[in-house]
C-alpha cells in the first residue's frame, strides 16, 4: 500500500508471517493488534511484544512459535523508525496519536486477505512439526502432543486393496466376456469383431485394530487411539478393540467424527485403562466372540502392545499362531522398537514374533507416516514379503 508508514507495513508483516506458521489470526485480532500501538509510547520491544501476545495469541501451544517469529520481527524492525512531526514533543496522552490511521490500514489490509486468513484450528504446517516428527510420543509435553495431534488429523490413510470374485467390464482386464461379445456379435450380425474383457472387482480390505492400553503403554494410549480414529473415519470396513485385562470392543464410538467427543466415548466405555496387561486372554476372548464376525474376507490385523504379558506365555504364543493363521496379515505394533538396541526380550514379545508378519514401531511421528506408506503397499498374497516389514 503505497504511503503507508514503514510500522504499519512491519505489523503487516509479523502478522502474515504468523499466518504462514499456521497460526490462525482473524481480522479482528490483526485490527487489534494495530490499534494497540497507539497505546505504546515508547515502542520498547517489552511492549510490543505484550501487545502482540495479548491480541494475537490464543492458544498456548503456538507460544513457541511465536516467540521465534517475534525476535525475527523485532530485529527487522529495529532500523525502522515512526516518523515524528516534533522530536521534543511531551509525552503523548493517548487522543493525541494517529489512531485511525493505523487502526483503518490493518483493517483495510486485513480485509483485503480474508480469505486467506479463514484459517481452521486443524491448519498445521510442515515447518511448525518437522521438528517434532522423530519426538517419541512418551516425551512430548502438552503443547507438543496437541500440535501432533493436528499433524495426525493431516494423514491420509490408504489401504491394500483385494480381488473379490465380483467381475467388472475392463478394456484391460485378462478375462474375455463371453456374453457381452456375443451380445455385440448378434447386433452386428453375428460377426465378432471385438472381444470385450472383464477383470475382478477390487475392494479395501477388512482391517481390524486391537490396542494394549494397560499401564506399560499409558504414555502411548492417547495417541494410538487418536491413530485408530483417523483410520476408522477414513476406512468404511474397520473394526477397533483395546485391552488392559479385558477386551473391549470401541468400534461405535471411533465413528464418531470429532476426534475429543470420540475419545471422551471410548474412555467411558474402557474400565481397565492404565492396569495390567492380559494379552493372551484378550486375543483368545477377541477370536471366541469377534473372530468369525470381522476376520472374514481377507482381513488384516493390527496389534499395538510392547509385549508385556503379565498371564501365561505359552497361552500367548498358541493364539498368536491361531490370530495369524485366521487373518490375511498380522502386523505387530511396538512402541519399544524405536528405542536403540532394542531387543524382543520381555514375556510375551518373543512368544509372539515368530507368527507376526511385519514388526514396526509406533513411537513418533514419522513412524506413522512410514505405517502409512506401508499400508498403502501390503503384498497381494497371504505371508508375501513387504519391503521393511522387520526392523530387528
Amino acid at each position: 500500500m503505497p504511503g503507508a508508514p514503514p510500522m504499519q507495513w512491519r505489523v503487516v508483516e509479523f502478522v502474515q508471517e504468523l499466518r504462514g506458521l499456521g497460526l490462525p489470526i482473524g481480522v479482528d485480532q490483526s485490527v487489534s493488534f494495530g490499534e494497540s500501538f497507539t497505546w505504546i509510547q515508547p515502542l520498547s520491544r517489552e511492549e510490543v511484544y505484550n501487545a502482540a501476545r495479548a491480541t494475537l495469541m490464543n492458544r498456548h501451544e503456538y507460544l513457541a512459535v511465536f516467540d521465534r517469529a517475534f525476535a525475527r520481527y523485532w530485529e527487522r524492525r529495529r532500523d525502522v523508525a515512526e516518523p515524528q512531526k516534533t522530536p521534543q514533543a511531551p509525552r503523548h496522552r493517548p487522543e493525541d496519536f494517529q489512531r485511525p490511521s493505523l487502526v483503518s490500514f490493518m483493517a483495510e489490509k486485513a480485509a483485503r486477505q480474508n480469505k486467506e486468513i479463514e484459517i481452521t484450528d486443524r491448519t498445521e504446517t510442515a515447518t511448525e512439526v518437522e521438528w517434532l516428527r522423530r519426538k517419541d510420543f512418551s516425551k512430548l509435553t502438552d503443547d507438543e502432543l496437541r500440535a501432533i495431534r493436528r499433524a495426525m488429523a493431516g494423514i491420509q490413510w490408504d489401504f491394500s486393496r483385494r480381488r473379490t470374485h465380483r467381475l467388472m467390464k475392463s478394456d484391460r482386464g485378462r478375462l474375455l466376456d463371453h456374453r457381452e461379445a456375443l451380445r455385440r456379435a448378434a447386433r452386428r450380425g453375428g460377426t465378432i469383431v471385438e472381444l470385450p474383457r472383464k477383470r475382478r472387482k477390487e475392494k479395501t480390505r477388512p482391517l481390524v485394530l486391537i490396542a494394549d492400553i494397560s499401564g506399560s503403554m499409558e504414555l502411548y494410549s492417547r495417541i494410538v487411539l487418536q491413530f485408530f480414529h483417523g483410520v476408522s473415519q477414513q476406512l468404511d470396513d474397520t473394526e477397533a478393540f483395546v485391552f488392559g485385562t479385558r477386551l473391549t470392543r470401541v468400534t461405535d464410538a471411533l465413528r464418531l467424527s470429532d476426534v475429543d467427543a470420540s475419545l471422551d466415548d471410548v474412555s467411558q466405555q474402557v474400565l481397565d485403562f492404565s492396569g495390567g496387561t492380559r494379552i493372551a486372554e484378550s486375543l483368545h476372548t477377541f477370536r471366541r466372540l469377534w473372530g468369525q464376525k470381522v476376520l472374514r474376507r481377507g482381513a488384516v490385523v493390527i496389534v499395538i502392545s510392547d509385549g508385556c504379558e503379565t498371564g501365561d506365555v505359552e497361552h500367548l504364543r498358541r493364539e498368536a499362531q491361531a490370530l495369524q493363521r485366521s487373518c490375511y496379515r498380522l502386523i505387530w505394533l511396538n512402541p519399544r522398537l524405536g528405542q536403540r538396541r532394542y531387543q524382543p526380550r520381555v514375556r510375551g514379545m518373543a512368544a509372539v514374533l515368530p507368527y507376526v508378519d511385519d514388526f514396526l514401531p509406533i513411537h513418533d511421528f514419522e513412524s506413522l507416516r512410514q505405517l502409512r506408506d506401508h499400508l498403502a503397499r501390503l503384498p497381494k498374497r497371504k505371508g508375501g514379503s513387504s519391503e521393511a516389514s522387520r526392523r530387528l
